[in-house]
């Protein structure tokens, strides 16, 4: 299917939907702090969209009045257009939302939210199969960004692998952390045999980073990453430069240096690293790719997993770990 991208609505457009409505828009939206920037700036795009449709679709009705068969025909009109289910799903959740805010702070208006149960969420569309690097493909990867000299992508390739780090929170690394001092701690590991060795964690830590999690702030943590992404981190650099942008992924563009936009890493995920892989790489597979090769290559507990990637659970850890079917266990059937 083709998908007909719907634009941003402009300044102009916004000012041309009724009163009432745009007030309580812009009321939402100013009171809704628990919402990250990035959500906040997703809702107020959706809620735009939303009410240009109500505006050239339902006679531009007030907020109150719209109807769930008026919600229901927007949510279709989405889908023709061949938006993602994702997609629709954010839309929907920004005017589901905004209902909540409705129903909570207005009640001299007996509004009831018009999203009902029967007007079903789209179903999530087909889901690539996991199937990340191994140990051995990430290597190969890197050694292959080094002949090319593609030094940001190898430093990228390295640090997110080490981190198991979100794209958003890869591009918020600071460039001082080339300054960054050398961590030793002494751990009690397992051997091959399962009997407990002394061996030396090595590693540097990250200022703080912003991570996914509720409320403007999110979950903020420190983390950890290994030898071969800082000499990567410090030879990108040496080769970057000096400029004024304190991140260490940036873009580039008429000599103005930016922090690089997680877009890009997608765009990267797509036009180098797949080919690099041969097969589809996105970004966030690394944190899969990371979880597999630390539990089904190198035998570590899923806690080790749950406390790198940040995880609350185990149990979320697990959905991580890409097992093939032989690591079913057998004695189940004997």
């Amino acid at each position: 299917m083709t998908v007909e991208k719907i634009p941003e609505v402009t300044d102009v457009q916004w000012a041309s939907i009724n009163q009432k409505n745009r007030k309580i828009v812009e009321e939402f939206l100013k009171e809704s702090i628990q919402l990250s920037d990035q959500t906040l700036s997703q809702y107020t795009s959706a809620l735009r969209i939303y009410f240009c449709y109500i505006k050239d679709n339902c006679e531009d009705k007030d907020f109150d009045k719209i109807k769930s068969k008026d919600f229901l025909l927007y949510q279709n009109y989405l889908t023709r257009r061949g938006l993602s289910s994702s997609a629709v799903r954010l839309k929907r959740a920004a005017v589901s939302s905004l209902n909540s805010y409705i129903e909570t702070y207005y009640e001299e208006l007996n509004f009831r939210s018009y999203i009902t149960k029967k007007i079903s969420a789209p179903t999530s569309a087909f889901v690539n199969e996991k199937n990340p690097p191994t140990l051995e493909e990430y290597s190969l990867m890197c050694k292959e960004l080094e002949k090319l000299e593609m030094w940001q992508h190898l430093a990228y390739l390295k640090f997110t692998f080490s981190t198991g780090c979100r794209r958003a929170e890869s591009i918020q690394l600071l460039k001082e952390v080339i300054n960054a001092e050398k961590q030793e701690k002494e751990i009690k590991v397992k051997d091959e045999n399962g009997n407990e060795i002394i061996k030396t964690a090595t590693y540097y830590l990250t200022g703080k980073i912003r991570c996914k999690g509720k409320g403007k702030a999110g979950k903020i943590r420190i983390f950890q990453f290994d030898e071969e992404s800082m000499l990567a981190i410090k030879k990108w650099m040496e080769i970057r430069g000096n400029d004024d942008c304190p991140y260490v992924f940036v873009s580039k563009h008429n000599h103005v240096v930016k922090q690089l936009n997680p877009a890009t890493l997608n765009l990267w995920g797509t036009t180098i690293f797949t080919k690099l892989l041969g097969r589809r790489f996105h970004p966030h597979i690394l944190r899969e790719s990371r979880a597999t090769s630390l539990v089904v290559e190198q035998g570590r507990d899923i806690k080790v997993v749950q406390k790198l990637l940040g995880h609350e659970s185990s149990q979320t850890s697990e959905l991580y770990v890409i097992r093939d079917d032989e690591d079913m266990s057998d004695e189940a059937f004997t």
